[in-house]
């Protein structure tokens, strides 16, 4: 076996030697426990939470693509393959019953694809996703049916196969059932998918009523809604005295309002995304420490990045601009999925070229570049901002660059 064919486990204790560490001085340095540290270098225990291999990778040293891959990997230039197969996958309807093996080794995939989305790698996500479909056909797990879907409908949204994506966002909402946190998820997903082909009525209409459904009844007392926002005075009590379910319930909610936040801008109803973001910001506020089960990232940190993309949309490029510098230097940002910060360094990107700044746009271009190559070089949002900067004379800088590498050049 090859350093590269090493679990992830076996990095992270190879590494650990490395630095001189023992099993018990590296627990306490990431506040866990020894027989935490051992199972998961014997890989009793799964090491599936990006923001968990960060702080491994952080105590260690280390990049955090160095314990997910041994070898730092680039993404490979130009347009990734592979889409039919996914297509294929999805269109198969063979619903026989998984073993309880294979329900536990699907388990372990959705674990590894949720880390190699965060992680940007696509080009390995498109090889991945049809097998994982096919492991989970059968089970009966909502959970593990509409993680899978999310993750596919995520990755086709990123390719520029948006109608596929939302089939895929499509399932996970009918896998859902009743379950308000696993639909909650789900409409994410379709709004996303809806917001990629320029249908933000429609996600907004998604968004709205899902958001209601998905936060806390106890939220909605004395609640007015005013033309499909909310009014919560609530919103900003503490949940010392709620439990695990209320809080990623609050997250759900708040996650949606801010998809809702955007979709809201995208349909030039600017006030409206106001509204919603205040409101994610005041259900952000208390939820410090929030565990993440569904991988949302949702917290103060996205609030305000969403207020960036809030205030460009409305063509306010001076606030847009504050906030941006201001977020990016938070600890917070850096603790984010090299997807979700690749992701809307793009946007920025696509913002600032909106309002005339091409510099911005080429800044921000370069710096997607650097966190998720992907996003840049796989997409082909991207390589219409790139084709757009290249165009000028002289293009910004770096820009030329990013043209060559994604094959733009004249």
């Amino acid at each position: 076996m090859t350093s590269d064919d090493l679990p992830i486990g076996r990095r992270v204790a190879r590494w650990r030697v490395r630095r001189s560490m023992t099993q018990q001085q590296l627990a306490d340095r990431i506040c866990r426990s020894k027989s935490w540290v051992d199972k998961v270098e014997r890989g009793v225990r799964a090491l599936d939470r990006y923001s968990v291999i960060q702080e491994l990778a952080e105590v260690l040293r280390v990049n955090p693509e160095v314990l997910l891959s041994q070898r730092p990997q680039r993404t490979p230039i130009g347009t990734v393959e592979g889409v039919d197969d996914i297509r294929a996958a999805l269109a198969r309807y063979d619903t026989s019953q998984a073993s309880e093996r294979t329900t536990e080794e699907a388990n372990r995939q959705v674990g590894y694809a949720w880390l190699t989305y965060q992680h940007a790698d696509y080009a390995q996500l498109v090889r991945t996703l049809p097998g994982l479909l096919d492991a989970v056909q059968g089970s009966r797990s909502p959970e593990l049916l509409v993680q899978a879907y999310r993750i596919t409908s995520s990755l086709l949204v990123k390719l520029g196969a948006a109608d596929l994506g939302w089939l895929a966002a499509d399932r996970a909402r009918a896998a859902a059932g009743d379950d308000p946190l696993l639909s909650a998820a789900a409409v994410v997903s379709i709004a996303q998918a809806l917001r990629a082909q320029n249908r933000d009525h429609l996600a907004l209409a998604a968004l709205l009523p899902a958001a209601n459904r998905a936060l806390p009844p106890s939220t909605h007392s004395g609640d007015q809604e005013v033309s499909g926002t909310f009014v919560d005075q609530t919103a900003r009590k503490p949940l010392d005295h709620r439990g695990r379910a209320d809080r990623r319930e609050w997250a759900a909610g708040g996650t949606l309002l801010v998809q809702a936040a955007l979709a809201a801008a995208g349909c030039g109803e600017h006030r409206r995304a106001g509204e919603l973001i205040d409101r994610a910001a005041g259900i952000a506020t208390i939820l410090r420490g929030y565990d993440d089960p569904h991988r949302t990232s949702f917290g103060p940190v996205a609030v305000e990045l969403a207020r960036v993309l809030v205030a460009a949309q409305r063509g306010d490029a001076a606030e847009a601009v504050r906030r941006h510098s201001t977020v990016v230097r938070r600890e917070g940002w850096r603790r984010l999925p090299s997807e979700y910060r690749g992701a809307y360094l793009l946007d920025v990107a696509r913002a600032y070229l909106r309002v005339g700044d091409l510099r911005g746009a080429a800044r921000a271009l370069v710096d997607a570049d650097h966190v998720a190559p992907a996003e840049v070089r796989c997409r082909p949002l991207a390589r219409t901002v790139i084709a757009d900067l290249a165009r000028v004379r002289p293009a910004p800088a770096g820009v030329t660059r990013l043209a060559a590498a994604v094959g733009l050049t004249r």
